[in-house]
């Protein structure tokens, strides 16, 4: 997104197609949810990418929101057999899941890029750990043993 040569393309237009987030012409993908390593078109390294496990966690949470509502009225307009579901609904639901996870990950890898996500770094803005409780006490006293030395 910094690159002058590349103009800021929409995450979601992007992602939805599982194109490079950079320049919006090379794939994402090279099996079904296996990230390349690089853009082949531009050489976007994906190293930054890193979904975990997000994309599967919100497409199960939509699609079982979507799934339970068809389900129940699925159940109470026609009342078929346990059998019944398990040969037509938990397929079903199984396909939706997999149909918009690819399009999901895609998703939340450009919008990684677009935000310039990266790993979370704690750092102390106080005095928090240093020089309080047990830990600054033992630090205090290596210090001061440390000057009696010398």
């Amino acid at each position: 997104m910094s690159d002058p040569a590349y103009p800021p393309i929409s995450p979601l237009k992007t992602g939805l197609r599982a194109r490079c987030p950079r320049c919006g012409e090379g794939p994402v993908f090279k099996g079904y949810l296996s990230l390349r390593e690089s853009c082949p078109e531009c050489g976007l390294d994906y190293s930054f990418a890193d979904p975990a496990d997000g994309p599967a966690f919100f497409v199960m949470c939509a699609v079982g929101v979507v799934g339970m509502i068809a389900f129940m009225i699925f159940e109470f307009s026609l009342h078929p057999p346990v059998w019944v579901h398990f040969l037509v609904t938990f397929p079903i639901l199984a396909a939706m899941c997999l149909w918009v996870l690819r399009p999901f990950k895609g998703w939340m890898v450009s919008e990684q890029y677009f935000h310039k996500a990266e790993e979370a770094t704690f750092v102390s803005v106080g005095k928090h750990g240093e020089g309080y409780g047990w830990r600054g006490q033992a630090e205090r006293a290596a210090k001061a043993a440390a000057r009696d030395k010398d």
